[in-house]
């Protein structure tokens, strides 16, 4: 999806059925629950959506995953071969990117199929080995068969594996639809372990998606657990009767891996129906057990959203560089809004505050820059690259202006409160006015950033031109007060001078923001 991850995954999960039909179609490609909650987890977390959309693909991923069981319930396994042979000439023979993709999905499929048909043969064996036989016969007790479901899944942290093993297990007639059913209810259980731990170190958003898929999936083995032989009568009921000539272990070896599929996914498909419309409501409790925490959020020296183990997708990693900038935007815009407080009302205090404020953009400046390193290190196409450089530009400008802050404006403003010198009313005026003009340009280039919208970036670059020539108006105004031996305007002449000239430096760093966008299209004039 690339650029447009973030739109299509808002537009597509604003709608709830939408949502579901997103992740059934994700999970069914990339064969695996797991790894589609790890991902919604990575989204939340980069902001690319939120905690509430991602439900609808939580519950079109329990659909999805079924169906590598049916897959391989259909015998597919049989033209293994096949696919592993189609997969390798299209991944060594291919010329472009997109055939080699092509090619490595139709190998993965045949490699994952083919370890099944192997696993198969492996356990024929198994068929006439009491002790063996003896063992799955227990498994027929729903609690216990519901415990190794839940252990082996998480171990392994793949369902869809699990499940395959079980149908193998049922292939060779060495398990019962009554056995298979609590190891389903166990897998699905045991799934939810990938997200869990994916979500340890994310926020608190992104840990909600892993425990809402855990929720739902506690609740459906639940809800099915008191009547496991009702629900067995319909799956066998709404599954192929198998040959009547049949029987002991070559008929549960013929019926059961068809009924176990359909099991799975007739209780995912339910659970999913059932859920589906308390969704919202279910959003809203889970906030409720897991709220936000403040002190999380805003820890100083301490990056928010970068995460280093998703730097090889870097589709992902920029969204969260993105939204890690967009934090550091907001807290250089609080350094040049506070400022000017010394200025106008003395006190040294604020002036305090700036230096703890500094160090830390200067950390994240330095952490985001490395990470962005990191990312444009990957094997990414040339778009991908602007884009690493048009961040890498965006964090520079956010420091030089915490720069003129700390450097500049905070000198600037004690040399005034030692001097105890004061502005004229008006001059004072003409600062204020300049000065949130300045912040408003700031919010522009953050708008700039974060919409990559070009309309915007223009308007801003023609902001910033009305400004440049507003400071040498208010320059002229500064100097006819002079003229008139105004007595606050003579001795905070060089300060007031001063000051609105970095204000407009600022405000000039700020528009550097959005010029990088009109530059990317080729759209610059040059001036300034």
């Amino acid at each position: 999806a690339g650029t447009n991850l973030r739109s299509i995954l808002g537009t597509l999960t604003n709608n709830r059925f939408l949502a579901v039909g997103v992740g059934t179609f994700v999970t069914m490609v990339i064969q695996s629950s797991s790894a589609t909650t790890v991902m919604l987890v990575s989204f939340v977390q980069a902001q690319l959506m939120t905690f509430s959309q991602s439900l609808g693909i939580i519950l079109g991923a329990d659909i999805g995953t079924t169906i590598t069981a049916q897959l391989i319930a259909f015998k597919i396994t049989d033209y293994a071969l096949l696919m592993i042979g189609i997969g390798f000439i299209f991944v060594f023979l291919g010329k472009t990117h997109k055939y080699k993709n092509i090619g490595e999905t139709i190998l993965g499929f045949g490699l994952l199929f083919f370890g099944m048909k192997i696993m198969s043969d492996a356990m024929h064996p198994l068929r006439t080995y009491e002790p063996f036989i003896n063992l799955l016969l227990q498994l027929e007790n729903p609690l216990w068969g519901i415990f190794i479901g839940t252990a082996f899944t998480a171990l392994i942290q793949s369902s869809s594996a699990f499940t395959g093993i079980i149908i193998i297990l049922a292939s060779q007639g060495l398990l019962t639809l009554d056995a298979g059913i609590p190891l389903l209810f166990g897998s699905n259980i045991g799934t939810c372990i990938t997200a869990l731990l994916a979500s340890i170190k994310a926020g608190r958003e992104a840990k909600r998606v892993a425990l809402a898929h855990t929720l739902f999936k506690i609740f459906g083995v639940i809800l099915f657990f008191w009547w496991i032989p009702y629900f067995s009568e319909i799956v066998r009921w709404i599954s192929p009767a198998g040959m009547s000539s049949l029987s002991g272990a070559e008929h549960l070896a013929d019926v059961v891996p068809r009924q176990i599929a359909n099991a799975h996914t007739l209780f995912n498909v339910s659970l999913s129906i059932i859920v589906f419309p308390f969704t919202e409501m279910a959003a809203n409790w889970i906030v409720k057990l897991l709220p936000d925490v403040a002190d999380e959020e805003e820890s100083p020296y301490k990056t928010k959203f970068l995460d280093e183990s998703i730097i090889s997708t870097p589709a992902l990693a920029l969204s969260l560089a993105k939204v890690e900038i967009i934090r550091l935007s907001n807290k250089v815009q609080k350094m040049v809004e506070k400022i000017i407080d010394p200025f106008l009302n003395g006190g040294y205090e604020t002036l305090d505050e700036i230096d703890i404020n500094e160090d830390e953009i200067d950390f994240l400046e330095t952490k985001i820059t490395k990470y962005l390193t990191k990312i444009g290190q990957q094997d990414v196409n040339e778009a991908r690259i602007e884009e690493v450089f048009q961040m890498m530009h965006t964090s520079k400008e956010l420091e030089q202006i915490a720069d003129i802050v700390s450097k500049n404006l905070k000198p600037l403003a004690r040399k005034k409160l030692k001097s105890n010198c004061r502005f004229s009313e008006q001059g004072a005026e003409e600062i204020i006015d300049y000065h949130r003009k300045t912040l408003k340009q700031i919010s522009r280039a953050i708008e700039v950033f974060k919409d990559v919208n070009l309309e915007k970036a223009k308007k801003m670059e023609k902001k910033y031109r009305k400004y440049r020539l507003m400071e040498m108006s208010l320059r002229r105004t500064h100097f006819a007060r002079l003229q008139k031996d105004i007595p606050e305007s003579v001795t905070s002449s060089a300060i007031h001078v001063e000051l609105m000239e970095l204000l407009k430096r600022i405000s000039s760093h700020a528009t550097n923001i959005a010029r990088i966008l009109i530059e990317q299209t080729g759209e610059i004039n040059k001036h300034d």
